[in-house]
């Protein structure tokens, strides 16, 4: 079911980012939206926390597509895995994925999830920092090698997808939103946009 645009209250919703599974989630929702690729450097500052990071990153984000409309929510989110006080990037290549797999059998690997809704109206934003823990089974190398052969997943942050075979490396998940795991906290999203005046139910 998709809701009518009036529980937008006038306003062009908009997720900042061309993520497949960020979009699949807004989908979620039964508003319409639309998608556009924001233009930010990534890169870690200087001792910057991982708290920081992902907070900076997706008001950024939010504000990187702002100039292109009078009358929107936008969207910006931005995720960091954590492992031993370290955060895991996204491996690119098949042998650090399996550097980062290795590493995180048998143990805890944190996320940290950014959200920021920008009104491009007032240009205030609402941002939030939503946690989620992942521990990982003991994984063999044999497992790690058949993983990423099924998966490829070298554009994910910690090498893996929790939303499909990820499931099968995973010992427990632990937090609020599982929806957060995947990029976007999608119960945190719904009180960001009450505060706002859109209402979904």
């Amino acid at each position: 079911m998709t809701h009518s645009f009036s529980a937008l209250q006038g306003y062009t919703l908009v997720l900042a980012s061309t993520s497949p599974f960020r979009k699949n989630l807004l989908t979620r929702l039964g508003l319409p939206f639309e998608t556009v690729a924001p233009n930010v450097d990534e890169t870690p500052l200087v001792n910057e926390t991982p708290e920081a990071l992902v907070k900076r990153l997706s008001i950024l984000k939010a504000q990187a597509v702002q100039a292109l409309y009078a009358n929107a929510l936008i969207i910006g989110s931005d995720q960091v895995a954590i492992l031993d006080g370290q955060i895991i990037g996204k491996p690119h290549t098949h042998d650090n994925a399996v550097q980062q797999l290795s590493k995180a059998s048998g143990n805890t690997v944190s996320f940290l999830t950014g959200l920021c809704l920008l009104n491009t109206a007032t240009t205030q934003y609402q941002v939030e920092i939503v946690p989620f823990t992942v521990v990982f089974r003991a994984l063999t190398t044999a497992q790690i090698e058949n993983y990423l052969q099924l998966e490829q997943p070298y554009h994910c942050a910690g090498s893996f997808r929790s939303e499909s075979l990820g499931i099968t490396l995973m010992e427990a998940m632990r937090g609020d939103d599982p929806n957060a795991l995947v990029g976007l906290p999608l119960m945190r999203l719904i009180r960001l946009l009450e505060n706002e005046g859109v209402r979904l139910i």
